[in-house]
């Protein structure tokens, strides 16, 4: 899901792969990461969809569909809903101040948190609900 991102999601293909039925595979992947697939594979595009608004060549229409997603108006809405500003906002401020960061890391600090979640985080990971704000530089 990750790699195939821009690609519809279909939840009985993912079932057979993982040699489930398509609701014990959702009820699974949702015990595991904390979230639906659905709600998984969007906060996949909108990390991607950030990425590329920031390199600024594309046009947000342009990336709503190169990131899978078939409506600019649903793309827009969740984007919002997790990034906390409109995906034109957010490609029209600067984002210099992450400029000399490795994109590992980066894309860790910009990872978009879904509202409501009841663990904290993606379960199992130990990792904690992060903001956009960069941490401290290290002295």
């Amino acid at each position: 899901m990750d790699r195939e991102y821009a690609q519809p999601l279909d939840v009985p293909e993912l079932a057979r792969f993982a040699l489930m039925s398509p609701g014990h595979f959702s009820r699974s992947f949702r015990a595991a990461f904390g979230e639906t697939p659905y709600s998984y594979l969007m906060t996949r595009r909108i990390e991607r969809a950030k990425a590329l608004l920031r390199l600024g060549d594309l046009s947000v229409t342009e990336v709503c569909f190169e990131v899978g997603c078939t409506s600019l108006g649903s793309f827009s809405s969740r984007f919002t809903e997790l990034v906390g500003e409109s995906p034109s906002a957010y490609r029209a401020r600067a984002h210099d101040e992450g400029a000399a960061v490795p994109a590992c890391i980066a894309k860790i600090h910009t990872r978009p948190i879904r509202a409501g979640r009841t663990s904290g985080g993606r379960a199992g990971t130990g990792q904690e609900s992060r903001s956009e704000t960069p941490p401290p530089p290290v002295a």
